[in-house]
């Protein structure tokens, strides 16, 4: 990437699926902002959607030359993203969500990082915002971005400086990366960027967050939703360990523990009422932890919120770790090898 030759062309890959009500603001966004109009392109790749954003892709790409979308008959974000990035022609590949918006110097940022650090991937702190304006919404959105929830993912709690990290939310790479460490891990229907990113690690490249670039996601508007998404991240992330053979952060094992311990707690009592209140304790002190978390967290917003937030902490942890036990089992008892992607020749 010479300066001589010009800020280098760039290709953001969009997957998505239904995402009729975010998916113009998150093009325009993109397609709004200060990088030199000539050196982007962007990538959709349409999860066969059903609720009009076929006709949103369709009319932005009558409109604007860089918009190209295609047909991801698979319908997961893996196959959407090694589908567009087989498709791409920048020297770079930023990866972007449709759910979420994009302040007007994101690409050009992030790129400047780049060019100018030793990274492979550059990527900013996610500001997660409620989907509606009800008490509910706002607990959801607070409890994404809290450590009590999340740990010491600083991508989504904020980090005062630039730092490197195992991961980063919608990165800007570098194109080598892909031909030298191959795509996207197909079999991972969640945590298919982490798992890249953490095989980037394994093979010597750098990941920088970095905190002047801030993205906007929207948080899922129901605890259903926010409890199915959990429960596929944890599902998932056992076979991103045996993948790697190594647990890449400690965090990613407290919510397995977390519902162990709870589901111990009637198979002791059932042996004595002494043996149970070791993990009655666990109980207790994780409601009370909650409960403070939440009250100061969201008490400016009201009592409805703030109960809201001390449930949903549990509802995301309880999701991840019973979603992660069950992938545990599938793993340990699953025949045979599991296939790694392997690199490939990306054509232009």
């Amino acid at each position: 990437m010479s300066a001589a030759a010009g800020p280098p062309l760039v290709s953001v890959v969009v997957p998505c699926r239904n995402e009729r009500p975010h998916i113009a603001d998150c093009l325009a966004s993109v397609l709004e902002g200060d990088y030199p109009a000539d050196r982007l392109e962007v990538l959709v790749a349409d999860g066969m959607s059903d609720d009009g954003t076929r006709d949103v892709l369709a009319d932005w790409a009558a409109r604007d030359a860089r918009v190209h979308w295609f047909d991801n008959p698979a319908r997961t974000t893996p196959a959407a993203l090694n589908a567009a990035i087989r498709r791409s022609h920048g020297d770079v590949v930023v990866l972007m969500g449709a759910h979420c918006r994009y302040p007007p110097h994101y690409v050009s940022r992030l790129v400047a990082w780049l060019e100018r650090s030793e990274a492979d991937v550059v990527g900013g702190v996610c500001r997660t915002l409620p989907s509606g304006k009800g008490p509910l919404a706002r607990a959801i959105a607070l409890a994404l971005a809290h450590p009590f929830g999340v740990g010491n993912s600083y991508f989504r709690i904020g980090t005062g400086q630039p730092r490197w990290v195992d991961t980063v939310p919608f990165g800007c790479y570098r194109r080598g990366v892909f031909e030298r460490i191959g795509l996207f891990d197909e079999e991972l229907v969640r945590n298919q960027d982490d798992e890249f990113n953490y095989r980037l690690l394994g093979h010597g490249g750098r990941l920088l967050l970095v905190p002047e670039v801030v993205s906007e996601y929207f948080a899922r508007d129901s605890m259903a939703k926010l409890a199915r998404m959990f429960y596929q991240y944890g599902r998932f992330k056992p076979v991103v360990i045996r993948k790697l053979g190594r647990v890449v952060t400690g965090r990613q094992l407290v919510p397995p523990l977390f519902v162990l311990g709870l589901l111990a707690t009637p198979l002791l009592a059932l042996v004595s009422t002494r043996a149970a209140v070791p993990a009655l304790a666990l109980g207790l002190v994780y409601a009370t932890a909650a409960s403070l978390a939440a009250l100061r967290a969201a008490w400016r917003d009201g009592a409805a919120c703030t109960l809201l937030l001390a449930l949903t902490f549990p509802v995301m942890h309880v999701a991840y770790g019973t979603g992660f036990l069950r992938g545990a089992a599938a793993v340990l008892f699953r025949r045979g090898g599991v296939a790694e992607p392997g690199a490939v020749t990306l054509t232009r």
